[in-house]
């Protein structure tokens, strides 16, 4: 399933948003530059997030940034194809506009980038001695996601689905949201998505939801949508 656009009216321009996307489009234009081979490696290992040296089972290469937990954040800008940006661009845009409105611009900076960091501690408990280095915006994107669940459930997805055809149909929120959230369970706990950090989606995900309930209860106002 992929997503093309909500019905979810936006009171304000999305500009952290807009910032987001364009810091990460800028990063990936960098990387294309690098060509491949050994010096996307080198930036891999330079910026990614290796669990495995902040667990102290792993050395960092001699080129990495110190102090190292700053990879953390540096990750969640790098990505590792055409594909992977696309995609968390993709989901970042329809769903981060409304959680942007609902927080505020500082508000919504801060909670991506906590979700974030979330997300890649949780998949470091997954594999704490990984040498990988674990890219991408995903863990931050799910935690807008969990947000989104959580603010907006009823909420119409308009939505690509492929299957025996290639159709269009209007889903709730919680139901696109939560299959998606339920498929990341499903391949953390079978293995059954290799290469893909799925635990940090999970605790993105549930991040999200948990600071979507706590915003809700200091007098937020709840938006409804009739299904």
């Amino acid at each position: 399933m992929l997503p093309i656009r909500d019905d979810t009216p936006s009171r304000t321009f999305p500009l952290v948003t807009f910032l987001l996307v364009l810091a990460n489009g800028l990063v990936w234009l960098w990387e294309v530059s690098l060509g491949g081979g050994a010096a996307l490696n080198h930036f891999y290992y330079q910026f990614g997030f290796v669990p495995g040296v902040l667990t102290g089972g792993y050395k960092a290469p001699s080129w990495a940034i110190a102090p190292y937990f700053l990879t953390i954040l540096t990750s969640m800008f790098i990505h590792g194809s055409w594909g992977h940006i696309l995609g968390n661009m993709l989901f970042l845009w329809i769903f981060g506009n409304n959680i942007e409105d609902h927080l505020g611009h500082s508000k919504y900076l801060l909670f991506y980038l906590a979700g974030g960091v979330v997300a890649a501690l949780v998949q470091l408990l997954s594999g704490p001695t990984s040498q990988v280095p674990t890219i991408g915006a995903s863990g931050a994107i799910a935690a807008v996601m969990g947000a989104y669940f959580f603010l907006y459930p009823k909420a119409k997805i308009q939505t690509l689905v492929f299957f025996i055809f290639i159709t269009i149909v209007r889903l709730p929120a919680w139901i696109f949201l939560g299959i998606w959230f339920l498929m990341q369970l499903f391949e953390g706990t079978f293995g059954a998505a290799q290469g893909v950090a799925v635990w940090a989606h999970v605790g993105g995900f549930l991040f999200g939801v948990v600071i979507a309930w706590i915003s809700s209860r200091r007098g937020r106002t709840r938006t409804e949508y009739e299904i």
